[in-house]
C-alpha cells in the first residue's frame, strides 16, 4: 500500500490524478472531485483543444497523439465523467462516421480493414463515455472475429494475404482493456464470448510472463520493462499487469518477474519515474524523465494493491 506521504502527494497534484487516487487506491468515489477534471488541470487542457467540428487534431486518428481517438483514450483513463457532453458527442461522431465495411472503426473507411488494436481502444473509451450496445455491436463482432489461434490479438490478423499465427502484446493489451470497459459498463451483447476472449488473451500474456518470448525465453523488447505514461497503443509490463488487475485475473506466479521489476523501480521516497515518452504531438507536456511521475506512481500502486506480496 502506498505510504501516507505518497498518497498526500498524489492528492495534492492534478485533480485527475487526485480523483483516480481516491477511487482506486483509497476505494471511494468522489463525484465532486471527478467533476473538477473538466475544468481544471490536464482534463481541462485536453477538452480545450477540441475543435468546433467536434474532433480533436485532424479527426478520428490523425495526428498521433492529438487526434480524437487518442484524446478520448486519455480522457477516459484520467477519469473524466462519463456524462461529459463533449466527449460523448465525439464518440458519437466516430461511431457514426468512421466505421469500415467490416464493422470496426477505421482511419480510412469504408474499404480498408479495421485494426483490432484501434478497435480495442475505441471499445474502451466508447464504453466509458456511454455508447449504446447497438452502437458497439459491430465493434464487438469484429473483435471476436479477430481472436488469433494462440488466444491473443494481432492488428495484422485480418490483412488480405497475411497469415498471422502469433499475437501481438500491444494489440492484446488494448483489447483486454476494451473488453473490461465494455463489460464494466454492464453491456450484455456477446458478453460471455467476450469474457472467454479476455481470459484467453490474459493467458497469452501470462504464457509470455508479460515480457518474454515463448520460443527463446528472451525479453521480447527492452522497452517492455520500462514504465510509460501515457502508453497510447504501446505495451509495457506496467500496462500489462494493470490490464490483468482490472480484468480481475488472479495472482499468478508468471507475473512475479514483472512485479519484481516494478518493486525494484520504486524510489526510496516511494515514488516512480517514467521512461522516455513515445514521440509525437501532444496536447499537454509529457512527464519529465527522471522526475517522480504521479501517473506512473498511481498505476504502479494500483497494480501492487491488486497483486500484493
Amino acid at each position: 500500500m502506498a505510504t501516507p506521504p505518497v498518497i498526500d502527494w498524489l492528492l495534492a497534484g492534478d485533480v485527475a490524478a487526485a480523483y483516480v487516487t481516491t477511487r482506486d487506491l483509497l476505494g471511494r468515489e468522489d463525484p465532486g472531485l471527478q467533476a473538477r477534471i473538466a475544468t481544471e488541470g490536464v482534463g481541462a487542457a485536453l477538452l480545450a483543444a477540441r475543435a468546433p467540428d467536434g474532433h480533436w487534431g485532424r479527426g478520428f486518428y490523425r495526428p498521433k497523439w492529438t487526434s480524437s481517438h487518442y484524446t478520448l483514450l486519455q480522457l477516459g483513463q484520467i477519469g473524466l465523467a462519463p456524462q461529459n457532453a463533449e466527449a460523448r458527442e465525439t464518440v458519437g461522431l466516430i461511431l457514426d462516421g468512421c466505421k469500415a465495411d467490416d464493422g470496426g472503426v477505421s482511419p480510412s473507411p469504408p474499404a480498408k480493414p479495421s485494426d483490432a488494436c484501434i478497435n480495442g481502444m475505441a471499445l474502451g473509451y466508447a464504453s466509458w463515455f456511454g455508447a449504446s450496445e447497438d452502437e458497439l455491436r459491430s465493434v464487438v463482432d469484429l473483435l471476436l472475429r479477430e481472436v488469433v489461434a494462440d488466444g491473443g490479438f494481432n492488428c495484422r490478423h485480418n490483412r488480405p494475404g497475411v497469415r498471422v499465427t502469433h499475437s501481438s502484446v500491444h494489440t492484446t493489451v488494448c483489447v483486454i482493456e476494451g473488453i473490461t470497459a465494455y463489460l464494466s459498463a454492464g453491456a450484455a451483447y456477446r458478453a460471455d464470448e467476450l469474457e472467454r476472449a479476455r481470459s484467453s488473451a490474459a493467458e497469452f500474456l501470462l504464457r509470455h510472463r508479460l515480457l518474454r518470448s515463448e520460443r527463446t525465453g528472451e525479453v521480447i523488447r527492452a522497452e517492455f520493462t520500462g514504465l510509460h505514461y501515457p502508453a497510447r497503443w504501446h505495451y509495457d509490463i506496467l500496462r500489462g499487469l494493470d490490464s490483468l488487475a482490472a480484468a480481475g485475473i488472479p495472482r499468478d506466479e508468471r507475473m512475479d518477474e514483472s512485479l519484481s521489476i516494478i518493486h525494484a523501480r520504486r524510489r526510496a521516497d516511494g515514488r516512480w519515474t517514467p521512461s522516455r515518452a513515445y514521440p509525437g504531438l501532444t496536447h499537454v507536456p509529457n512527464e519529465r524523465v527522471g522526475a517522480p511521475s504521479p501517473w506512473v506512481t498511481l498505476i504502479a500502486e494500483r497494480v501492487l494493491l491488486a497483486y500484493p506480496d
